[in-house]
């Protein structure tokens, strides 16, 4: 039930980019600072689960009486979780994470503590708030920047503090190797909303979905992956990554099975796992390719 509450199975998307960002320093600076990101990672990890948590709660307070979404959906009115709990739960996390990392940028520096503000006003306002991002055309943007790109940025800093330059080839180089991870975790909610689109409408939610429509929300789902595998292709050719990475495009006969079956049907319970899947597999692949690039050399 508490794996249900902070969403685990949909945690690759916050733990892969991290591992991104973990290869790209020990291949680009031969430089990881084991105990530091390790703190990072219980700290991130911790505040995505309270996030999560946080939109399993509002989305039970904002669900409207025209369907029966709280009592057969939402975990909380599923298995009549007690909403004191859930709250308490979200802000001791919250709390216990934030001091993580508060006590991290003392010894890194205050660009870990302005990267860290960010992240944390994106968690919290995603599902909070009179407009919270989730319920509006800008969901995927936020989720996939923040995730996919500043947890790899993050990573990278705290590895490589002491001489990190906040110049364009630094910021670039690790934006494409993030690249691939911002636009699966995009599709992610794009495809979640996609499933949900008649449910977020009844919500009063008004997502990307809601003003693109179902056909050309597929269009963009289809794009966004083909952009991510480019991201991979074009890595090793401007020496951000090693050629390795190409080993990648091993499992795209199963990237393109899961595109496929998501396109022919969009059913939260049914089809929804394809994204998934290819944020998953495609995201391993890139680490573990990564890797074998840095033991062979």
């Amino acid at each position: 039930m508490f794996l249900e509450l902070v969403e685990f199975k949909a945690k690759t998307a916050s733990v892969l980019p991290f591992f991104i960002g973990l290869v790209f320093s020990w291949y680009n600076y031969q430089s990881v600072h084991i105990g530091y990101v390790f703190i990072y990672f219980v700290a991130m990890f911790i505040f995505n689960m309270a996030v999560d948590m946080l939109d399993n709660y509002n989305d039970y307070h904002h669900a409207t009486d025209l369907h029966d979404y709280r009592e057969k959906t939402n975990i909380i009115g599923r298995e009549n979780i007690s909403l004191k709990l859930v709250k308490n739960l979200m802000i001791g996390m919250i709390v216990i994470s934030a001091l993580l990392g508060i006590g991290l940028s003392m010894i890194v520096g205050w660009p870990l503590f302005i990267m860290g503000i960010y992240c944390y006003l994106i968690g919290i306002f995603y599902s909070s708030g009179p407009k919270p991002l989730s319920s509006l055309p800008l969901g995927e943007f936020f989720s996939g920047i923040t995730m996919g790109f500043m947890i790899s940025l993050i990573c990278v800093y705290i590895n490589t503090y002491s001489f990190f330059t906040w110049d364009y080839k630094t910021i670039s180089a690790i934006f494409l190797i993030a690249l691939p991870n911002t636009l699966w975790i995009a599709n992610l909610m794009l495809a979640n909303n996609i499933c949900d689109l008649q449910e977020d409408e009844l919500n009063h939610r008004y997502t990307l979905v809601h003003y693109l429509g179902r056909k050309n929300s597929l269009k963009l789902f289809v794009s966004l992956n083909c952009f991510a595998l480019l991201a991979i292709l074009i890595s090793p050719f401007v020496k951000v990554a090693p050629m390795t990475v190409l080993l990648t495009f091993l499992i795209l006969p199963v990237i393109i099975k899961q595109i496929n079956l998501f396109i022919k049907k969009q059913v939260k319970t049914e089809t929804f796992i394809c994204a998934v899947k290819i944020l998953a597999l495609g995201s391993v692949a890139q680490v573990i390719s990564y890797f074998i690039g840095i033991f062979l050399s």
